[in-house]
């Protein structure tokens, strides 16, 4: 433990073993030290401080004689008194038990991934060589992200969503909110912007806290109405063509060459949100709405399900006029991933690794959607489902009321977690993105007698 705290300051009017002693009591008495937390001897503190042990040793008396600490022979110096009214400190092993992740036996939250896709061995491979090449480590990484990653995501991006963009255009970033904070910061404050409701919470506090109007636009069979945006008159259009509506459909060809045209025409900037876009796999992916209008649209993508959620590292993806402005303030911008994930992420990708996972997760989450959809129809009836390829979930909706209250506490009885999303009562967010494909059918099983012995 450090003891900054402590002050003996040769300019002070106040004497050096009064500062000792006022440092050592104020933080006893604020809670900042615990009893019989350890306090540095004698010998120690005086040459941290440069004072003399006398100095010292009148602070450590002083507080002895008012019982805020006690010598222990042969031991040292301990913190004796205890204030009931300070500000409680919650120990180390207290603070884990309290935020260490439960593991659900049936995990429909959508918050990790099947752990069968990733070669983690392979991953920390590549992650042990950059850490084993120390004159990588010891410099700051490059603010808009390491050139290695940019030139292998310029390929990658590209063969996967036909991203048509040279590596200066891509800036990398430690998930996809700070790039759109950093993105807000080019385009300034106060603009209108046109979202599905809904559609990416993350983005709405982004927009909020840029004193951005959010609207919501309407979308048909298609995604986005061109009426709507006609009466939103938005700045900026965020979408995500991979899921346009209720339905979890695909934005065709033709709807995008009309936003994109609409966008153009009114000199709106669409922030195209490509969430998961490669790991479409019951359908051949589309090429995403930026490769037919380059210069209008800002491309978002991540790693977060297509590697490992762990590996906070996303991509965005600017038009030449914007990143012009962006160099122009880069020199007051700090890097947000890690160097040393990206560094590792580029040779991963380099190495073709990063699509041979991808083919496994396709197979894997197309056996995975086909079993969890067999299983409701199993044991379900009486619902309508909505089914979102790319974000790896469904959304089933019941016909008929249940006790959502009851449900929700006989679940968590049961080992259950459901996506966290904000739904009606008789509405159900179950992604089978992490769910061994053995536990589903036992854990839509369950699901289902708990809701029908919970019917209203």
């Amino acid at each position: 433990m450090f003891y900054d705290f402590i002050i003996a300051d040769s300019n002070a009017k106040t004497p050096k073993y009064r500062q000792i002693y006022l440092s050592v009591r104020n933080s006893i008495e604020n809670g900042s030290l615990k009893k019989d937390t350890k306090l540095p001897s004698i010998r120690k503190l005086s040459e941290n401080l440069g004072v003399s042990k006398t100095t010292v040793t009148g602070a450590y008396e002083q507080l002895c004689a008012e019982g805020y600490i006690k010598n222990k022979p042969q031991s040292g110096y301990y913190v004796e008194a205890q204030f009931e009214n300070t500000p409680k400190i919650v120990d180390a092993d207290e603070r884990k038990s309290q935020n260490s992740n439960i593991i659900y036996r049936f995990d429909f939250s959508g918050k990790s991934i099947d752990e069968k896709i990733i070669n983690i061995a392979e991953w920390k491979k590549d992650i042990k060589e950059v850490i084993n090449s120390n004159y990588l480590l010891t410099s700051y990484g490059n603010v808009q992200g390491e050139e290695a990653l940019r030139i292998a995501l310029q390929n990658y991006a590209l063969g996967t969503r036909s991203v048509n963009t040279s590596s200066e255009n891509i800036i990398v970033g430690a998930g996809i909110q700070p790039l759109l904070c950093l993105l807000c910061s080019l385009l300034g404050c106060r603009k209108k912007v046109a979202m599905a409701d809904s559609s990416f919470v993350q983005s709405e506090y982004v927009f909020k806290s840029y004193d951005y109007q959010i609207n919501y636009f309407e979308s048909d069979e298609s995604g986005v109405t061109i009426d709507s945006l006609e009466r939103i008159k938005p700045d900026i259009i965020l979408i995500n063509p991979n899921f346009t509506n209720k339905e979890g459909a695909n934005t065709p060809v033709a709807r995008r060459l009309e936003i994109i045209a609409w966008a153009k025409q009114n000199n709106a900037l669409i922030i195209e949100d490509d969430y998961n876009g490669e790991l479409r796999y019951s359908t051949h992916p589309m090429p995403c709405v930026q490769n037919y209008g380059i210069e209008n649209t800002v491309y978002l993508g991540s790693f977060s399900k297509v590697l490992l959620p762990s590996v906070r590292i996303s991509y965005m993806v600017l038009p030449d006029k914007y990143i012009k402005r962006y160099n122009e303030i880069k020199g007051a911008i700090n890097q947000t991933a890690s160097k040393t994930e990206q560094l590792a992420l580029s040779k991963y990708i380099n190495s073709g690794k990063i699509y041979v996972h991808l083919r496994k997760a396709r197979r894997t989450y197309l056996e995975k959607s086909k079993v969890i959809l067999n299983c409701i129809n199993k044991y379900f009836d009486n619902y309508d489902i909505v089914f979102n390829e790319t974000s790896l979930y469904i959304t089933l909706k019941l016909n008929f009321s249940v006790n959502r209250k009851k449900i929700k506490e006989q679940i968590q009885e049961k080992s259950i977690c459901l996506m966290p999303y904000k739904t009606e009562d008789n509405e159900f967010c179950l992604s089978f993105s992490g769910i061994p494909i053995e536990n589903i059918d036992d854990g839509i099983k369950t699901l289902s007698q708990i809701v029908y012995n919970n019917k209203s």
